[in-house]
């Protein structure tokens, strides 16, 4: 990941953010958005329409926008709240949110979407929000290189170890027989 990021989760109420590990327990998809030092305004735009999430970038500032997340099955309840946050971590970055437009999008609805179920809980299709069963990330190759090197290392000292031990050992066998 190259930070700034912009990630998507969805919450069940249960989940904490693991500041650890910058949330991936619970991201759901994300996008690298750099926007530091930049002399012009970056917008964001975050649609939720059929059970789809999609959110949009325009950090050049030339009204070209860019894909950033698209997620389909997505099940939100009625009757909550939108909310957008950030945390900056180790170094200090300022977050300025000049206006925030919410539209409802009218849709017509096929007679399958009419018989779905009312979601109570929000959730994501195929995705656990417990986050135990997520795969983690591939070590990098510097971690790789340390545990190598050090697993080696290790390796020596015990083989040293167990040569002077077999020679202390022989030469107490020895001995036994003057």
């Amino acid at each position: 990941r190259i930070f700034p990021y912009i990630s998507a989760m969805v919450n069940n109420g249960s989940l904490s953010y693991d500041h650890s590990r910058d949330g991936r327990p619970t991201t759901i998809g994300g996008c690298t958005a750099l926007v530091r030092n930049l002399n012009h305004d970056t917008f964001v735009v975050i649609r939720f329409l059929k059970r789809r999430l999609t959110v949009m970038i325009d950090i050049d500032g030339k009204n070209e926008w860019k894909d950033c997340i698209d997620i389909p099955g997505i099940r939100l309840p009625m009757g909550y709240y939108f909310g957008a946050s950030s945390a900056t971590g180790d170094l200090t970055d300022n977050h300025d949110v000049i206006s925030v437009k919410v539209y409802e999008l009218t849709v017509e609805k096929s007679p399958d979407e009419e018989e779905e179920d009312e979601v109570l809980i929000p959730s994501v299709d195929n995705f656990s929000l417990l986050g135990d069963d997520q795969e983690s990330e591939p070590m990098s190759g510097v971690t790789l290189f340390f545990i190598s090197f050090f697993s080696l290392v290790g390796l020596m000292v015990l083989a040293v170890i167990g040569i002077i031990v077999f020679q202390k050992w022989q030469e107490q066998s020895r001995k036994r027989f003057y």
